[in-house]
């Protein structure tokens, strides 16, 4: 019954140091958020018979790590009532981020037009809004 209470005790010390490290425990820093997000490359269209994925690059928004590329659609450009998201960790070292967001369930033969954006994890929206672009599938 000693053994097994040792072991227990050793187990339970030794969990709670694993666990208790702040290194483990911290949030994500945040960095500066940037006065206005530009998009410096596409959007464009990665695409199979199957699947449309959306990829931009942008500044780096800044704000916490955890982030969202979004990207709005619907087959009328003045209705935009569908969205697509995608989670992305940003690099603070970096000056840019590469977002890509995966559009499923798309009707074949059918034309949509989309903005792209982004959030932070939280739902704040970065200010980022491209023009209305369009695509056909296949």
């Amino acid at each position: 019954m000693n053994r097994l209470l040792r072991k227990l005790a050793m187990t339970v010390m030794v969990g709670s140091l694993l666990y208790s490290t702040p290194g483990l425990c911290e949030e994500s820093p945040t960095t500066e958020k940037v006065a206005k997000v530009r998009i410096s490359q596409g959007p464009e269209i990665e695409r199979n018979d199957y699947v449309v994925i959306i990829r931009w690059t942008s500044d780096n928004p800044g704000g916490s790590q955890e982030h969202y590329g979004v990207v709005r659609y619907g087959t009328n450009p003045n209705e935009l009532s569908q969205t697509a998201k995608s989670p992305i960790r940003l690099n603070p070292g970096h000056s840019y981020t590469v977002f890509r967001v995966r559009m499923d369930e798309l009707k074949p033969r059918t034309t949509y037009y989309y903005t792209v954006g982004a959030m932070e994890a939280n739902g704040k929206d970065d200010g980022l809004k491209s023009e209305v672009k369009h695509f056909t599938t296949r």
